[in-house]
């Protein structure tokens, strides 16, 4: 498997006509490949991530989602959450409560295919700790 940094996944894309209403939230964004997916749709959409970005049509808020800090969107509400490639379990609930009713949450992480792709490499990150994760050296 092999992780396109432009393009949308084909999972998310797949799911994407469920969308048909913002804002949507796009978690742990990057660059912003999915975000831009539905800017271009006419959807309001805002992209997080710990490292700054700019990403044209979509309003950003940079924040470290596993520093302990405060949720940057308590009290607010998404139509759509959007999570690929990035998982951080003590999350979850959060994540869960942000989603508003009726909405959509298209979640992607990794599972044991990725042991020999350019996936992470930290066990944490993948959602089957104990076998999916490229370990250096492998």
């Amino acid at each position: 498997m092999h992780i396109d940094p432009v393009q949308p996944s084909e999972w998310v894309r797949r799911w994407a006509e469920l969308v048909t209403r913002g804002p949507v939230l796009d978690v742990a964004s990057g660059g912003g490949r999915h975000a831009v997916l539905f800017a271009e749709r006419g959807l309001e959409v805002v992209a997080v991530d710990r490292e700054a970005q700019s990403i044209p049509g979509v309003r950003f808020v940079q924040a470290d989602l596993e520093g302990g800090g405060a949720w940057p969107f308590a009290g607010q509400r998404f139509a759509a959450i959007v999570v690929t490639n990035y998982l951080h379990r003590p999350l979850l609930p959060t994540i869960e409560g942000t989603l508003a009713e009726a909405g959509v949450l298209i979640y992607e992480t990794l599972w044991r295919a990725t042991k020999n792709s350019a996936g992470p490499r930290t066990r944490r990150f993948c959602s089957s700790p104990a076998s999916c994760c490229r370990r250096s050296g492998a």
